[in-house]
């Protein structure tokens, strides 16, 4: 009985410093790691976020880049840190929910080795052509690809990336047959794009849009589940004519796995009232950034779909990582 209360009495010591370490995080800086470059959306939405959440934490949040590899090595280098909740991943939803189907041998797990946080994003993409095509909407493109199988060549970021698999479901969604062209990233996709060697691609509007505005590509719709506020003329694919279609280039905030889960819910209070400020809506709309969020639970359940989605998108293409 003597030795079962000290065990007792150690667990209890064990918890109540658990309890007490997780009440006073942060006491020291955190690392936020950006999948991308800087410049490009993930990064904009990253330091916006690391920005806010310093001054509301009382704790610098500094912002690394770490690129390459599709995406995977930020989230795989956060995956290996301590689960203390000073390490955070801006992951998005290649190095999160296509990865696992295209690498044979990914480095980490998304599911097990990383924990929800929140989602922070969705990257808003568009389906865009040359404006030589002779079509002005996704009927007209569908009807024209139908009567010239594999005339159309579509342009992307790379093999396996979204802006691939975006046009493989639809080819499947319309049964039409178009030439993928990968490229190694997506502006020389919108290059090419404009001069017309591809004729069509999905791609960010971020990176489209003052083509769009300068009538040097003609956007059709948007690939996601809703119409963008700076374009509310243009449909979704949706509502154009292929029901069902719904692609949502996002990004969400994930930790180690372990990490307390009274810290997880400091992060997500954080980083939703970050994403609720009028000003930084406003920078992230400006920037083809729809800010978005939802709890740790919710975030999972979204992942847990989006996983079982981009998992029969990617087998059914035959995508393969280089």
């Amino acid at each position: 009985m003597r030795w079962a209360g000290r065990i007792l009495a150690l667990l209890a010591f064990s918890a109540a410093s658990t309890f007490a370490a997780a009440q006073a995080w942060p006491v020291k800086p955190l690392r936020l790691v950006i999948p991308f470059a800087p410049g490009g959306g993930a990064d904009i939405a990253g330091r916006l976020l690391a920005q806010e959440m310093s001054e509301s934490l009382k704790q610098s949040v500094i912002v690394e880049n770490r690129t390459g590899a599709g995406g995977t090595i930020a989230p795989d280098n956060v995956a290996k840190s301590p689960a203390d909740g000073y390490s955070v991943v801006l992951a998005h939803v290649g190095g999160i929910s296509i990865a696992p189907h295209l690498f044979k041998n990914l480095p980490y797990d998304p599911v097990k080795d990383l924990a929800p946080v929140t989602l922070v994003v969705n990257a808003l993409s568009v389906l865009v052509v040359n404006p030589a095509l002779p079509v002005h909407n996704v009927a007209e493109l569908v009807a024209y690809a139908k009567a010239n199988p594999d005339k159309l060549s579509f342009g992307s970021a790379g093999t396996g990336t979204d802006t691939h698999l975006a046009a493989e479901l639809f080819k499947s969604m319309t049964g039409t047959q178009m030439v993928h062209v990968p490229y190694k990233g997506g502006a020389p996709a919108l290059l090419d794009l404009m001069a017309g060697r591809v004729q069509l691609s999905f791609a960010s509007v971020a990176t489209t849009i003052n083509a769009i505005q300068g009538e040097k590509l003609r956007a059709l719709a948007m690939t996601g589940s809703k119409r963008f506020e700076l374009l509310p003329n243009l449909p979704t694919i949706a509502e154009a004519g292929v029901p069902g279609y719904e692609i949502n280039n996002w990004y969400g905030l994930f930790v180690p796995a372990g990490t307390p889960a009274d810290v997880i819910r400091r992060l997500n209070a954080e980083a939703i009232k970050a994403m609720q400020k009028p000003g930084v809506r406003a920078k992230l709309i400006a920037a083809g950034l729809e800010p978005s969020w939802n709890t740790p639970e919710q975030f999972g359940s979204y992942i847990k779909a989006e996983n079982t989605k981009w998992g029969k998108i990617v087998r059914d293409s035959g995508a393969k990582a280089d």
